[in-house]
């Protein structure tokens, strides 16, 4: 399974932004990094989204297209000067798209120390089964 891209969940291609998705808030904007896991039941995918509160974070689903974003502020010390600043604060921005395999009304999501983790569950197929025939 590793070798072959699964076809339950893709990553969107980079692409330049045309639409209504442009960014009309100054500020960068970050890719956060995902590993998917997938079982018979289930893919899992985690998101790394260090300094995101899940108040700041918006997970939406349209038309078979999950995108992920979450924003991180800057810290609040107000009595403190700074001397090194390496953390940089801005928006995490991710799409991918789903495919029919998925049970979109019983995604779960779970955010937990900086990693998000969505449980998308797969649609119970139709268990196979023995039809008996009535006699006239």
């Amino acid at each position: 399974m590793a070798d072959e891209q699964s076809k339950d969940i893709k990553v969107r291609e980079k692409q330049e932004v045309t639409g209504p998705a442009e960014q009309t808030t100054p500020g960068l904007v970050f890719t956060p990094a995902v590993d998917i896991f997938e079982t018979e039941k289930e893919i899992t995918l985690l998101a790394d989204m260090p300094g995101v509160k899940a108040d700041d974070l918006n997970i939406d689903l349209r038309e078979n297209i999950l995108t992920l974003t979450g924003d991180v502020a800057p810290s609040e010390e107000t009595n403190a000067e700074p001397l090194l600043v390496e953390y940089e604060y801005g928006r995490y921005y991710r799409q991918f798209t789903l495919s029919q395999v998925i049970d979109q009304d019983r995604i779960d999501a779970q955010l937990n120390e900086g990693v998000l983790r969505l449980t998308l569950p797969k649609v119970e197929k139709a268990a196979p089964r023995k039809i008996a025939v009535a006699t006239g």
